[in-house]
């Protein structure tokens, strides 16, 4: 007698989310330095730095997230980096202070909140523990926040093995 071997996983309602899945690629973002655009990159003359921001082609940051810091242990007015925001707006799909490993959070961060919702409207939901990224747990935390307004449930772990962490009172 052979038994059919049956994939209860397969056949559930179970919609699995991994994180990996927001985690951008290298041409997704771009990071600017702003150390390059002052004198001897220690220096803010604001003359020159203005002129420096106008003779850029902010092309290349058309629909990328863009990452704004600075190398060099340089005072840098507030006002430069709100400048350098202003040229961006037209192009970047949105701009951070954060280097690049804050800025790969940060964008994780930016796709979570902006996540549609609508495939995860009442069913079971399991967040993937497991991940070859580096994924902070604030992100982990505000998938959650989320899914809890619109989840039957939501598990953490593997589809096999989860740990529950919710589930919607009827």
């Amino acid at each position: 007698m052979d038994k059919e071997i049956v994939n209860k996983v397969a056949q559930s309602p179970l919609v699995s989310i991994d994180l990996k899945e927001f985690y951008p690629t290298d041409s997704e973002y771009v990071l600017v330095d702003i150390a390059d655009y002052l004198y001897e990159r220690l220096i803010l003359k604001e003359k020159d730095f203005r002129q420096a921001l106008k003779n850029i082609d902010y092309s290349k940051y058309k629909d990328k997230y863009v990452g704004i810091f600075c190398s060099e242990d340089a005072i840098i007015p507030q006002w430069a980096y709100l400048l350098f925001v202003i040229h961006l707006h037209p192009f970047a799909k949105k701009v951070f202070w954060a280097n690049e490993n804050e800025l790969i959070q940060k964008i994780i961060l930016h796709k979570i909140e902006f996540l549609d919702l609508s495939k995860y409207e009442d069913k079971p939901v399991v967040i993937k523990g497991c991940s070859d990224v580096k994924i902070s747990i604030e992100a982990y935390m505000l998938l959650v926040d989320r899914l809890i307004n619109v989840a039957k449930s939501v598990m953490y772990g593997e589809p096999c093995s989860t740990v529950p962490l919710y589930k919607r009172k009827v």
